[in-house]
């Protein structure tokens, strides 16, 4: 019997996106014949890379026309040359190529809308792209066979948006693995053993909590700040760190590929994800950088957001905050960090609630859809 074969198409490199990678080994694993063409802009000094996961380097000038013509031009070209069973599109930038070639090739076409892309943060200050995006959603959402949301919420407005009747939640979880060894932070960076790892995972980005985690910084003691993770603001973050004077307790460890990053990860003592309600999207956080914590038995911090909330009060793995109030963000990170008890029933119940909160359950509901 020929094996079934998918497509995933992405505008990012699925070496460092959980999410996607999550999608190729689950699909795999189920025996798909499984191909994906992503694409790189941000990595230093990339080399691209061609093969069953192909990874095109693309390059942000001045002008983003090149960018996506560059892209459009790619991505076109491998789509006329592959036949597929099934084409995933990971966001809405490649959700028309989806769509489009999906009726050439006669492929199934899913829609992964990971973000509101009708209400980016990051495109507030820019409302005609903004505006464009949101109407290349309208136009292409309804030709696929199924969306896929990372929430309720999201699923509830994209629904309403748009009139749709066919969407599945696929929360961001990590995929289960055993975790054979914490990084150790302290030795490595030189540090005393009993400083205290705050870690922010995922891509540098405004909104995203780090200016307001900066300014906490200046008011602890005994802890440092580890980044793991790349985006087009990091140097921006650098140079903040030496303007507050926490460069010698803030660390840029760069992107962290998959395969690896759980360990960097179950080495810190708090995981935070403070993100900023300057959005839609950002409302609806449920960022998979709160369950890799969670998963790692890394107690959690987060905002007060609604979807954030209800996963932290229902597994009492963490506590949440008030992104817009320094004072008890301050005044709760110490009691983490200084309540040894306290951390150690969050850790507990974190390694409760990874039994329940990874993508090998997940995933199964999407399979459930897929093959009935």
């Amino acid at each position: 019997m020929k094996k079934k074969s998918a497509l995933i198409i992405f505008l990012g490199n699925i070496h460092f996106d959980s999410r996607a990678s999550n999608f190729y080994k689950s699909f795999s694993e189920r025996g798909f014949d499984v191909k994906v063409i992503s694409f790189d802009w941000l990595t230093k000094d990339f080399k691209p890379v061609r093969g069953r996961i192909s990874v095109y380097k693309l390059k942000k000038g001045l002008f983003s026309i090149s960018f996506y013509l560059k892209f459009t031009i790619i991505l076109s070209f491998r789509l006329v040359f592959t036949k597929t069973d099934f084409i995933f599109a990971e966001d809405v930038y490649t959700l028309p190529f989806a769509v489009i070639f999906s009726k050439l090739k006669n492929s199934r076409v899913f829609y992964d809308s990971r973000e509101i892309y009708s209400n980016l943060a990051g495109l507030n200050k820019r409302k005609n792209l903004q505006a464009f995006w949101a109407w290349i959603e309208k136009k292409f959402i309804k030709a696929v066979e199924l969306t896929i949301t990372t929430g309720e919420m999201d699923s509830e407005f994209l629904e309403k948006k748009y009139n749709l009747t066919r969407t599945i939640v696929i929360r961001n979880l990590p995929f289960a693995a055993d975790v054979k060894c914490s990084f150790d932070f302290r030795k490595h960076l030189l540090l005393g053993k009993g400083t205290k790892i705050l870690l922010y995972q995922g891509v540098i980005l405004h909104g995203r909590g780090l200016m307001i985690i900066f300014d906490v910084m200046k008011e602890l003691k005994d802890c440092v700040l580890v980044i793991l993770g790349d985006g087009e603001h990091k140097e921006f973050y650098q140079a903040l760190a030496h303007q507050e004077h926490i460069e010698d307790r803030v660390f840029f460890f760069g992107k962290i590929e998959q395969s690896e990053l759980l360990e960097y990860t179950s080495g810190a003592d708090i995981g935070l994800a403070i993100i900023e309600n300057l959005s839609l999207s950002y409302y609806f956080a449920l960022p998979n950088k709160m369950f890799e914590y969670i998963f790692c038995g890394v107690p959690v911090l987060v905002s007060n957001l609604p979807q954030m909330k209800s996963i932290v009060d229902k597994y009492q793995v963490g506590i949440c905050v008030n992104a817009d109030n320094k004072d008890e963000i301050v005044s709760r990170i110490n009691n983490l960090l200084n309540n040894n008890e306290l951390r150690k029933q969050l850790k507990e119940n974190c390694q409760i609630a990874a039994k329940e909160l990874n993508w090998n359950v997940e995933i199964n509901k999407l399979f459930d859809r897929i093959e009935r």
